[in-house]
This record gives structure tokens, sequence and C-alpha cells, in this order.
């Protein structure tokens, strides 16, 4: 992304220094207009324009009766004739890329005070006759383009992108004949045709993107063709192949090319044809196979972005001319080579001209080699995310331009080099998730002045400077997770002024917060300190948006957080006292995602303050001391995950859970809960999988309407009072008969988050309780154990041939075992303390995959089933029955006492 900005940055200040000139006016004219007035029917103009408009945030409110309309916000007036000939109404900018460069975050902050502009564009703006520049983008128009525009003769700027404009584009925009820069990028614009194109005889920038150009399809005539045009924007357009191209003559004007995100299986053999292109950008189609020798044709070319396509390979001739090469951007492709093929075919082209090189997320293997440090002008590098093996070479240390340096996710082994200690450009390294080891000294950063992102986490690394160093640079991002960076809390720390972003989790730290952490002057946007063993009290947290304190020895009450916070962590610690100044602190702003404060010492009520907590996704409590029901207000909240496991609450769910029909998972077990189970879980909670009222109170049947959850793939309602039969229509589980893992919610959920919010239960299967997370979306189960359920086992289920463990054990069950459970492809199956008869079905022994099973203490008889499972099982699996056969060492059964049914099975 770094290289993409630098990359464009690079190609507006070479290639278009008129735009220069319009940016220029767009930050002088507060003062530009110092010793004019404004014409009246100009300003008339404007007023009956504002008119139409709404205002939110008062932007216009300069704009008043009989005022010099030359100092009106916005307003550009020439200096001699006093002629309005600039109207710049542009709203907030889009909010940039985390590592975007400072002046676009400057150009945003400046911006992000005025409200998007709604509302009609009426034709007074026609009077503006010398008006040769109008801005109107970031807005919220809704609306056609307005036809009149094409009438405003005068203009050489119109920008009216990302202002919510839709339909089709005005042909009459074609006869504005002095335009040089047109961008209507960012609209819902449908347009059939491209042929107005042709009119605008002097353009040179044109942005059509996220227009959509299926029914425009001669966009590649009237864009390549054009004779002026210097750049051209096509970015996801729903371009396609065409079936059957056509030659166009290609203008020799043309210079940055963007088709990125559109849907291109092959490069578009017109491109081939454009020798002047100095940009070419084919980011995120879908092209295939090698990268095409035609690049070669393109020789002056300086960027070339392939990235997010299924490129199979790097050809030693692909780009064997083009020695014009500054950036280069592979990434996310399916490029399965050695690493030291491609930078050798490079060392070839692009030796003394490359700056950014960019083949993360490929399937890049073999080890780096020294010629990489012959790229002396080499200013990023990334090849993160690939099967890069060996050690680091120490020739990195002679690429003294190096400003961002990313090769995490790899398998580099070796030490952390001291070479790195040359790079007194490097601004970021990133060496996470890679095989290093050894030990990091203070001299590894001696001569490092311009670091601002340190990430080198989940390595064998240890660094313990002295006490006294001090960091030679000031770091806003430092990641060192699974670092030995203890006992101690580093002290180098505390003289960080800039820092944002904190990860320093299982980093074998075991102390006292220290009081000067928390008092900071910097305020951290990211906080993990996670699976240390830190202790003491923390009184407060000044985070903004993600705290982890997982795993550690804290003490005391809940700490005061940022209103802003969006995730917090504090699960596994020793936190205690009531929730009441977190959950019903007035002050709280925006939605806080994640909650998790399972295994403190919490006590007292869950209070009924969640309105303001719109927004919450997730929500554990598990293992605490807090009392009394469950607020309703939680129900408004919408979670998709709530785990309130083992505590002390009780009472009938409220009617408002039903509201929350985005709950995938519900676990409320080992706790004093009663009244039946509610019918509303099924009818309105669709999306449930994981249900979990175990070791409660609940009584009554089991309702039907639990039959409609169709995607529930784990039912555990055990320990309880539940009478009345198991419902047949069992059957119509269907995550429980069909194979439907990648279409669950539950892994659309898990796969746009970490592992910090993956689902949790604790799962009595195989005849123990074991918590389950990473595998919980492969798991099926069924648990109604020890529950006084009656009448026989219904042959539909059967029909679960997906479940993997059933559990109906110490219930009043009886009749034979259906024979259509040998179906299934059962792991663990317990059906013991039941009064259960007959003998063990034959189908049984198709059980291949059993390695739990317990039919004890029922009224079963005869001879146990022949099969390689059933015969694995210990003597305890049979007992209290009338069985013989292996695994019994005797042929016939010696228990021939009845068991006592009103003991569920017992012996009398």
């Amino acid at each position: 992304m770094v290289g993409t900005i630098a990359t464009m940055e690079s190609v507006a200040i070479t290639l278009f220094p008129f735009l220069l000139v319009i940016v220029a006016i767009c930050f002088s004219f507060c003062d530009a207009n110092s010793n004019v007035l404004c014409i009246e029917s100009e300003r008339n103009a404007l007023l009956k324009f504002k008119n139409d408009l709404v205002d939110p945030s008062n932007r216009l409110s300069s704009w008043v009766e009989g005022g010099d309309c030359c100092k009106w916000l916005g307003v550009v007036c020439h200096n001699s004739t006093g002629h309005i000939n600039q109207l710049h109404l542009a709203a907030p900018l889009p909010v940039p890329h985390f590592d975007a460069p400072v002046a676009e975050w400057e150009a945003y902050h400046r911006s992000k005070n005025n409200s998007p502009l709604r509302g009609k564009i009426i034709s007074s703006l026609l009077e503006l006759k010398h008006l040769s520049s109008l801005d109107l983008s970031n807005n919220n128009f809704r609306s056609n383009i307005p036809k009149f525009l094409g009438m405003l003769r005068s203009l050489t700027y119109l920008n009216l992108s990302h202002a919510q404009f839709q339909g089709g584009i005005p042909h009459n925009l074609g006869n504005l004949s002095k335009l040089q820069y047109l961008d209507l990028g960012g609209n819902y614009l449908k347009p059939k045709s491209l042929q107005w194109v042709s009119g605008l005889s002097f353009l040179q920038y044109l942005d059509l993107s996220y227009a959509d150009l299926r029914k425009a399809t001669d966009w590649l005539q009237a864009t390549f063709q054009h004779p002026s045009l210097l750049e051209l924007h096509l970015s996801a357009c729903s371009l396609e192949d065409d079936p059957s191209p056509i030659n166009v003559n290609s203008t020799k004007s043309l210079v940055v090319l963007d088709l990125s995100e559109n849907n291109f299986s092959s490069v578009p053999m017109s491109i081939f044809g454009l020798h002047g292109l100095l940009s070419i950008d084919l980011s995120s189609n879908s092209l295939e196979g090698p990268i095409s020798d035609y690049f070669r044709n393109i020789s002056f070319l300086e960027v070339l972005d392939l990235s997010g396509n299924l490129l199979s390979s790097f050809t030693p001739n692909s780009l064997f001319s083009l020695n014009h090469l500054q950036f280069l951007n592979l990434s996310s492709n399916e490029i399965d080579q050695d690493v030291s093929e491609i930078l050798l075919s490079l060392s070839r082209c692009c030796l003394d001209c490359l700056e950014s090189l960019d083949m993360s997320h490929n399937h890049l293997f073999g080890h780096l080699i020294d010629q990489l440090g012959h790229f002396k002008n080499l200013a990023h590098l990334s090849l993160a995310a690939n099967n890069i093996s060996g050690p680091i070479p120490l020739s990195i240390g002679e690429l003294s331009s190096l400003k961002f340096f990313d090769v995490s996710e790899n398998q580099l082994n070796g030490t952390f080099p001291d070479c790195f200690g040359q790079l007194e450009s490097l601004e970021t390294l990133n060496l996470g998730c890679n095989l290093l080891e050894g030990v990091v000294s203070e001299t590894h950063f001696s001569n490092i002045k311009r670091l601002t992102t340190l990430e080198a986490s989940q390595n064998r690394l240890r660094f313990q400077p002295n006490s006294s160093w001090i960091l030679p640079f000031q770091c806003r991002i430092i990641k060192l997770g699974q670092w030995h960076l203890g006992p101690k809390f580093p002290r180098w720390l505390k003289f960080q002024k800039n820092l944002s972003v904190l990860d320093m989790s299982n980093a074998g730290i075991s102390d006292i917060l220290p009081t000067w952490f928390l008092n900071l002057s910097t305020q951290f946007e990211y906080l993990n300190l996670s699976y240390n063993q830190l202790k003491g009290g923390i009184s407060h947290l000044n985070v903004r948006e993600f705290v982890d304190l997982r795993s550690n020895r804290f003490t005391g009450p809940l700490p005061r957080v940022f209103p802003t916070l969006q995730y917090l962590m504090l699960s596994n610690n020793s936190f205690s006292g009531p929730l009441f100044k977190l959950v019903c602190n007035p002050l709280r702003k925006g939605p806080m995602e994640c909650l998790a404060i399972k295994g403190n010492l919490l006590s007292g009520e869950i209070l009924d303050c969640w309105n303001h907590w719109r927004g919450l996704d997730y929500l554990n409590l598990e293992n605490n001391n807090l009392t009394g029901k469950i607020p309703p207000s939680l129900g408004h909240l919408n979670l998709s995950v709530l785990n309130l496991r083992n505590n002390d609450m009780f009472g009938e769910l409220p009617s408002t859970l039903q509201l929350s029909t985005s709950l995938i998972m519900l676990d409320l077990s080992d706790n004093h809960f009663s009244g039946s189970v509610p019918t509303w879980i099924g009818d309105k909670l669709s999306k449930l999988e994981i249900l979990s009222l175990r070791s409660n109170n609940f009584e009554g049947h089991i309702p039907q309407k639990i039959c409609q959850l169709q995607s529930l793939r784990i039912l555990d309602l055990g320990n309880n009072n539940i009478s009345g039969s198991i419902p047949k229509c069992f059957s119509n589980l269907s995550a429980m008969a069909n194979k439907s893992n990648q279409n669950s919610y539950m892994f659309q959920w898990s796969i746009t988050r970490t592992n910090l919010f993956c689902m949790r239960i604790l799962l009595g299967l195989k005849g123990r309780v074991d918590e389950y997370s990473t595998t919980l979306g492969l798991v099926t189960s069924m648990c109604l154990s020890t529950n006084r359920l009656i009448e026989a086992i219904p042959k539909e289920l059967g029909s679960l041939v997906e479940l993997q463990s059933l559990n109906l054990s110490g219930n009043l069950l009886i009749g034979n075992r259906p024979n259509e459970i040998g179906n299934i492809e059962l792991e663990s199956l317990d059906l013991s303390m039941n009064q259960l008869n007959g003998e063990i079905p034959s189908s049984f022994s198709n059980l291949n995959f059993l390695n739990h099973f317990n039919v004890s203490y029922n009224n079963l008889t005869g001879q146990i089933p022949t099969s390689t499972q059933l015969q694995s099982f210990g003597n305890f699996s049979y007992m209290g029955n009338h069985l013989y056969g292996p695994p019994l060492t005797k042929n016939r059964s010696t228990y021939r006492t009845p068991t006592n049914v009103a003991n569920n099975g017992s012996r009398s």
C-alpha cells in the first residue's frame, strides 16, 4: 500500500505540473480576493444555488444577502475583473489509509469539519459565465448529473467525484471544449456510451472509476484514441475481456493508465500499443498465467502494478527491457517460484532504477541472495507472507535508501542481523512471524534514528538492554509479542512520545504495571500486554480503540476506559467488584464491538443499562460470580456471541433476547436459570449455531420450534429437569445432517476477526469436558443427558449423519435403540443409565469412528455385535446389562439383577 501511494505521488509530481497549479489555487483562495468586489448578478446566482442545497454543518454561513461573494467560503474571483472563476465546495475527504503520507492526512483534517451538502444543483450556476473550475466532490446529491453543466463552456476543471451521482452521463458534457480535468469517479453511473469524450479535445485527465461501463462497449476507442489524454482512470468499471478484440490506433499521449478492480483474465493487447505509458495499474483483476512478455515493449514504463491477480510465474523475458522501472507491485498473486531467480532477473533490467518492490502474499520460496544489496535506490521492499527461508543477508545493510522493509510471515531463520544498524533511512521494519532467534542488543538500533514502525512479533528473540538505555528513535508502532523482554517492565518505553500501537504480549514480563506507563503523554490506539504475569491494579486506560490484557494477574476494580474504546479484553485476571462503572458510564461514545472479561472475580448484578452499547457484537462474562437476572436491555444489542456460563445468575430468560436475531452462539450453562426453554429461540434466533443451556433448572418439554434452527450444530440441554419425549423433528436440524461448514454464519463471522474473538465453549464429549475453540466450527454435537426424557429414541435421529457426538445418558428412555443410529459417523455415543432393552443393533458395528461408547446400566441383552470399534472398549462401557461376548470376559453376562427404573438406571 505504501508503495502504491508513493507511486501515485511520483507520477503526479513528474507528469502533471498543471495539477499542482490547481491544488495551489484551492489552498490560496482565502486571500486571493482581498482587493475585488463580486458582481451582483453572480452573487444572486450563488444565493439561488444555496437556497436549494441542504447544508447540515452550515458551511455556507458566509453566503449572505449583500455580502462580498469574493470573500465567501469556496469562492474565488478573478483579481482584476471580479468575475467568479472558481467554486470549491468539496465535502470531507475520505479517511486516508493508515500509512498514507502526512500531506494526505493534513488535507483530510482540514476538510473533516465540512459535512456533505445535499439537495438540488440548480441552473443558476449558468450565470457564472467565467467559471473555469468547479469542485462538488465528496458530497451527497443522490441524483443524476445535471445536464446544464455541459453549458458551462469556460470550465477547464470539473470534479464531481464521490458525490453520490447516479444514472447516465449527460452527453452534452462533450461540449466543454476547454475542459482539461474531469473526475466523475466514485459515483453510481451507468453510461451507455463514451462517445462524448471525443468532443473534449483538450482533456488531459479523466477518471470514471466505479462507473458501470458494461454497456459502453466503445470505451476502448473513446479513451485509447484520445489525442490529448495523459491520465486515464477506469478502476472498478466492470470491464471484461473483449471476445472479439479490435485493433485500436492508440494515442501516443497517454502516460498513466488505471484499469484496476475489473474482470480481465488477460491483459488487453491494446495496452501494449501505448508505447508512451509510464504507469500501468492492472491490480485486482483476474489475470492468469505467467506475466506477459509484451510488457517489455513499453520500454519507458516506470510504474507497474499487477497485484491482486492470479499470476503464476515471472519469466526472465517479461520485464527484460524495462530499464526505467521504478515501482513494481506483484503482491497477492499465485507466483510459485524461487525468489532468488526473480531477484536475479530484476537485477539485469532495473538494478539502478528500482525504488519499490512488493512481492508479498505469493508462494515464493528459496533464500534471499546477496545481490539484493546491489539495488542501491531501493526504498521499499516487501516480501511478506511467502515461504522464504534461510538467513537475512548482510548485504541488506548496503541499501542506504531503504525506508520500508517487510519480510514478515516467512520461515526466515538465524539471528537479528547487525546490518540493520546501518540503515539510517529506515522508517518501517517488519520481521514478524519468522524463526529468528538469539539476542538483540542496543547496537542493532544505534544508527536507526528515523524508525517509526518496529514489528517483529512471533520470533524467538531476547532483548534486555541496560535499564538506562533510551531508544534513538520515536516509534508510532512497536510490536514485539513473544520476545523475551522481562522479567522487569521495559523502562525504555518511558521516553516514547509518539507511541500509538504497542504489542508486548507473551513477553515473559513479571512485574507491577508501572504508574509512569499508565500516565504516558501518548494516547494509544492499540495496547496488547496479554499472556504475561503483570500484576497490581489499573485505575485507567488511555487507549482509544483496542485493549488486550488477558491472562495476567491484575487485581482490583475494573479500570476506567476511554469513551471511544471498541475492543476490551480483560479475561483471566483477578479483577473484582461490580460491572456498574464500566457498563453504566453515560460518557460512552460510539459502539464497542467486543467486551471479554471472563475468568475474573466480578460480582453483583448485570445492571439494566446496555442501551448505549449498541453495536456490541461479542460479550463474554463467563466464569465470574455475577448474580441476578439477565437485564432486558441486553437483548436490544443484537449480539453475535453471548456467553454468561458459570455464574450464579437465575430467573427466566427475558423475552427481549429474541430481538438478538444475529446470535450465533448463546451459552448460559452452569447457572440457575429456570422456566421452560423458550419457543422463540427456534422461532427468532435463526442464525444460532451453538446453544448451551446445560446445568440449569430448565423444565418442561423441548419446544418443537428448536427444530427450525437449521444452522444449529451444537445443542446442549444436559443436566436440567426437562421432560417429555425427544422431538422427532430433530431430523430437520440440517447442519447436523449436511456438510455446510464453509457456509455457516460462524465461519463467515470468524474469518472477519482475529483469534482474539475466537468462539470458545466447554463441551462434554468423549466422556470428558474439554474446551473447544479453533476446531469449534468442525464440531457437531447433541447432548440431552441427565434430564427426565421418556419414551423411545426416535429413529429420525439417524438422519443426522454429520453428528459427531450424541449423549442421551441419564434419562428415562425406553425401548430398543434405533438401527438408524448406525448410519451416523459418530465419534462419541453415550446411551448409559436409561431403561433401554433388547439387543444392541447390528448396525452399530458400522460405527467405525467411535472413540467413546457407553451403554452401561440399561436392560440390554444378547451378544455384543462384532466390530473393530465395539470390541476396543472396556467392560465399563457395557456393565449393568445382560450382554455377552467380547470385549466382556465371559460368554454370557453375569449381570442378571434387574435395574431400578425409579433410580434412573442405577442398581437397587
